[in-house]
């Protein structure tokens, strides 16, 4: 709670105490930071950063990612749909890969009610057509993505659904 001229004599009453601890830690850093605003927050972590040596490799340099394939897909398509319907569609849509053989990439999007399949797929399918052609947009080349919404009646709900989904 100190104010602006107060945090230097606060820093000092710091490094002091520091030091009549442990005589050795006169050369430590100290770094003004509040808790209301963040302010100094990008310094310290900075400084952090900064001082964390590389740690092993976990994965194969070629390797980026732990995610399987098949749900980075259905999560890339749920993703483009949040976007593409802003507030319209709850978050109570799920997608699930139910085909995979390359390049045929088979999608089921799974909502509640028939409303939300109606927002889902668009006037003329404008909607689904704008998902496919993002989502196709980061895949590799010459991925057939095929599309299907299904109306799944609280699926959130039933533990069935919910085990066949893997949550």
């Amino acid at each position: 709670r100190a104010g602006p001229g107060q945090v230097l004599e606060r820093l000092v009453e710091a490094q002091e105490a520091v030091v009549a601890l442990d005589p050795t830690l006169d050369e430590v850093e100290y770094f003004p930071v509040s808790a209301r605003t963040g302010r100094g927050v990008p310094e310290l972590t900075a400084s952090l950063v900064d001082r964390l040596g590389d740690g092993p490799p976990y994965f194969p340099s070629d390797v980026v990612t732990d995610t399987p394939e098949a749900l980075w897909v259905a999560e890339l398509v749920r993703e483009q749909l949040l976007a593409k319907t802003h507030d319209e569609l709850p978050h109570a849509i799920t997608c699930r890969v139910t085909e995979w053989e390359w390049p045929h990439i088979r999608v089921e999007i799974i909502v509640e009610r028939d409303s939300q399949k109606a927002i889902v797929i668009g006037k003329g399918g404008e909607v689904l057509k704008a998902v496919g052609i993002a989502v196709r947009a980061e895949l590799p080349e010459g991925t057939y993505l095929d599309l299907h919404v299904k109306v799944e009646r609280r699926w959130q709900n039933r533990a069935e659904m919910l085990d066949r989904l893997g949550y």
